[in-house]
């Protein structure tokens, strides 16, 4: 939940103070669009924790803000649109005044409402005046099948009418969402997902910037930025975004997954809640095998894979090690290569696959991470003499690793190992590792070369892995 700061204690308390103070009326676009060129022109961050956009998706939506126009994000599920969204609200003013007890946050210089143009017409300069922090002018809503016109718009409002008034009467509206957003931005989420004869409803707030509620048709000139994110409509059991509300949105911006495996693994890193140290090697690892995934032909492409998926991995594997090392009574858990198996059971449910695949997703995805590690072994290791490890086995000699193998008894197997400093180095584990990183070290070695069939292995009956013999 969001924590509204307070408010200063010197900004002005009626319309004439702010008046007096040269504060002047700016709609929600132009607002947004000074405040970017603003950050353009002083090279100041323009959304933060956006990762692997920055050449492709932001322009284009600081084009579109520029402009002026509604935009709609059209992408798979997992690619960040709804992070998008929620950071156009940092483009905004920290504070705005609003006239005080206004239901739609109107602007003391812009009231709409009959109640409120009335309000000011005998208060005068004395009108009373609040403000809103950005963080309160941002709505969003999740379109679902039951999502009805009053939820978004409004609907005519029965005790109000109890009390007197007609039909016809603003006054007994009970505004919805969108007017609620009134000078701030309105999400809709997978939009598609709405009603056709709902979406119907925001014809007239694209367009006339007015609404209609029951037949009575309401002269408030909204003053809102509408934002709508959507699947690609040729994903199947999905509905679409109607014609006419699609012509309406000024700017359609197709998202995407990160576009090289960095910027995979600079999102994980961002993103994922890691209970335990997870060494790079193994963040790439991940990293390789969502994209495998993403590419495989035993996947569903037009679902797509989320990123969630990688930082759901991460986050998998590191709480694995925090399992061992409580088992253990182990002080700092570090993850291992092997500690990536659990994934491809618990990840299952967030892929997509063909229908000719069922009762293979386990063996396609434990495939696909096989895929990834030797490829990661390759990229880390390459040109190195590792014949420290394979002649470490050569006459005999196990090693015995495993869920539930500490790092103290890894090592005591391997002993002296010729070449691991360089291994270790190789791997970003610097000069000075810890037990549990040079375990990591050792047993991601090791599974490397029985990747690239240079050294045996073998799973006992107890769920260890030996390597050699």
């Amino acid at each position: 939940m969001t924590v509204t700061p307070d408010q200063p204690l010197d900004l002005p308390r009626t319309a004439g103070e702010l008046r007096a103070s040269g504060h002047r009326f700016r709609t929600v676009k132009e607002e947004l669009r000074e405040n970017l060129l603003d950050r353009l022109r002083s090279g100041e961050p323009r959304f933060p924790g956006i990762v692997g956009y920055d050449d492709t998706v932001l322009p284009e939506l600081e084009r579109a803000i520029l402009a002026g126009h509604d935009v709609v994000l059209l992408g798979e599920r997992g690619q960040g649109k709804t992070r998008v969204i929620r950071g156009l609200t940092s483009l905004l003013d920290e504070w705005t005044p609003v006239i005080a007890g206004s239901e739609l946050n109107e602007h003391p210089f812009e009231p709409i409402t009959p109640a409120s143009r009335r309000l000011a017409a005998e208060a005068g300069d004395a009108l009373p005046v609040d403000w809103i922090h950005r963080s309160v002018r941002y709505g969003e809503k999740l379109a679902t099948p039951d999502t009805s016109v009053g939820d978004l718009i409004g609907d005519v409002d029965p005790i109000r009418v109890a009390q007197g008034r007609t039909l016809g009467d603003p006054e007994t509206i009970h505004f919805g969402l969108v007017p609620r957003t009134n000078r701030g931005i309105f999400a809709v989420n997978e939009l598609p997902d709405l009603a056709e004869r709902i979406q119907v409803s925001l014809l007239n707030v694209l367009e006339e910037r007015d609404i209609q509620v029951r037949g009575y048709q309401l002269r408030l000139p909204l003053d809102i930025l509408l934002v709508a994110s959507a699947n690609p409509e040729d994903y199947t059991n999905r509905g679409r975004i109607i014609t006419p509300l699609k012509d309406r949105f000024g700017a359609e911006i197709r998202t995407h997954y990160p576009l090289d495996l960095e910027l995979e693994m600079d999102l994980v890193r961002q993103e994922a809640q890691l209970v335990a140290q997870v060494p790079d090697h193994v963040i790439e690892v991940l990293a390789r095998f969502t994209r495998a995934v993403r590419e495989s032909p035993s996947v569903d492409a037009r679902s797509g894979v989320s990123a969630r998926f990688a930082i759901a991995a991460a986050e998998t594997v590191s709480a694995s090690a925090l399992r061992r090392a409580g088992l253990l009574r182990e002080d700092q858990p570090v993850a291992r290569i092997g500690d990536t198996e659990s994934v491809t059971s618990t990840l299952r449910g967030k892929v997509e696959f063909d229908s000719g695949e069922e009762g293979r997703e386990t063996e396609i995805l434990a495939h696909l991470l096989r895929t990834a590690t030797a490829e990661t072994f390759r990229a880390r290791l390459s040109g190195l003499d590792l014949s420290g490890f394979t002649d470490l086995v050569a006459e005999g000699q196990v090693v015995e690793t495993g869920e539930l193998a500490g790092a103290d008894e890894i090592l005591r197997q391997v002993g002296t190992v010729p070449g691991l400093a360089k291994v270790l180095d190789r791997l970003g584990l610097g000069d000075a590792p810890s037990r549990g990183e040079a375990a990591a070290g050792v047993e991601f070695t090791l599974e490397g070369l029985h990747l690239t069939r240079r050294l045996s292995k073998d799973l006992t009956d107890d769920g260890r892995t030996v390597y050699g013999g």
